[in-house]
């Protein structure tokens, strides 16, 4: 069988997958489209498109070494029955520690101790404040919410999950569903966005949800960036409705030079980053290898598995 790769992991990755599996034929070319008998591709997931899928009648199965796959076709995907999985729960851990770092750099006032240490100045900043005994609303709790809010917990904040079915998440305080979001905004200290790209997420967060929070809430989002217009959010900002925000992701990236959340003193911009990690093509290469292994016994319930009607 086929396994075409269009991206390049280290060699001894290869290497490993070409010992673990040997009778299949792999073919590891970063940026060159999957010979026509591919089977199997691997890939990011930004090259997968209408017309490379057309041109690969054998393929069966899409495996994407990201968790994002909303700008792939995934009507064509579904019409012509291909699997698609992603390596979703990999990102948890630097994802984890990028959001609870940020969080902790703000309560603690740390960006005014490093300027003042760049300055030479022995002066002690105001406006340092306790984590502990706040309120966050995580928005879409996947594996990465769930380790967010165990973390968090752990630190003594009451943390709420937010999701589709309002069904329970071990170890938060409580569980509501997106119907009931508006009700929990108005609680949160700490508001953070993990939702994916779909139509029902698409500027879930409007001028209203913003009237809602608390003045001195932090607003931050590590999902996906159209969950809320740009204008909407520096509106908010520039009117005191929200306290900050912290934002890995944007509506148009990478961010545009004109836009105004550079110029605001109340917002942190991280170029897409919270993800990245030494082990992120390892991590996702053990979710590929495990389901290699259970489509060579014909097993097609593979991990991971992306709802291509729902689109995650």
């Amino acid at each position: 069988m086929k396994i075409s790769f269009t991206f390049e992991p280290k060699p001894v990755i290869q290497q490993e997958l070409q010992e673990q599996f040997p009778n299949h034929e792999f073919s590891f070319e970063k940026g060159v489209a999957p010979d026509r008998d591919t089977a199997i591709w691997v890939t990011y997931g930004e090259d997968v498109k209408e017309a490379a899928i057309k041109s690969l009648p054998e393929l069966k199965w899409v495996s994407v070494a990201s968790a994002g796959v909303e700008k792939m076709p995934l009507n064509l995907l579904h019409d012509k029955e291909i699997l698609v999985t992603n390596s979703r729960g990999i990102h948890k851990t630097p994802m984890t520690e990028s959001i609870v770092g940020h969080i902790l750099s703000l309560y603690r006032n740390l960006p005014a101790i490093y300027t003042l240490t760049n300055e030479q100045k022995w002066e002690k900043p105001r406006g340092s404040k306790e984590l502990r005994g706040s309120n966050a609303l995580i928005v879409g709790p996947g594996a990465i919410g769930e380790e967010v809010g165990r973390v968090l917990t752990a630190l003594g904040v009451e943390v709420t999950g937010c999701n589709r079915s309002g069904e329970a998440i071990e170890g938060f305080a409580s569980t509501v569903s997106l119907e009931q979001l508006d009700h929990q905004l108005a609680s949160a200290d700490i508001v953070i966005s993990l939702l994916p790209s779909t139509p029902e997420t698409h500027h879930l967060f409007t001028k209203e949800q913003f009237h809602k929070m608390k003045d001195t809430a932090l607003f931050m989002n590590f999902g996906r960036g159209n969950v809320v217009s740009e204008q909407v959010l520096v509106e908010a900002l520039k009117a005191g409705e929200i306290g900050g925000a912290v934002l890995d992701v944007f509506e148009v990236e990478p961010l545009p030079e004109r836009s105004e959340l550079w110029g605001l003193p109340n917002v942190v911009i991280s170029p897409h980053v919270s993800s990245h990690s030494d082990f992120y093509v390892e991590r996702a290469m053990e979710i590929f290898s495990r389901n290699l292994s259970k489509w060579e016994q014909g097993d097609t319930d593979l991990e991971n598995q992306v709802d291509l009607k729902l689109g995650y």
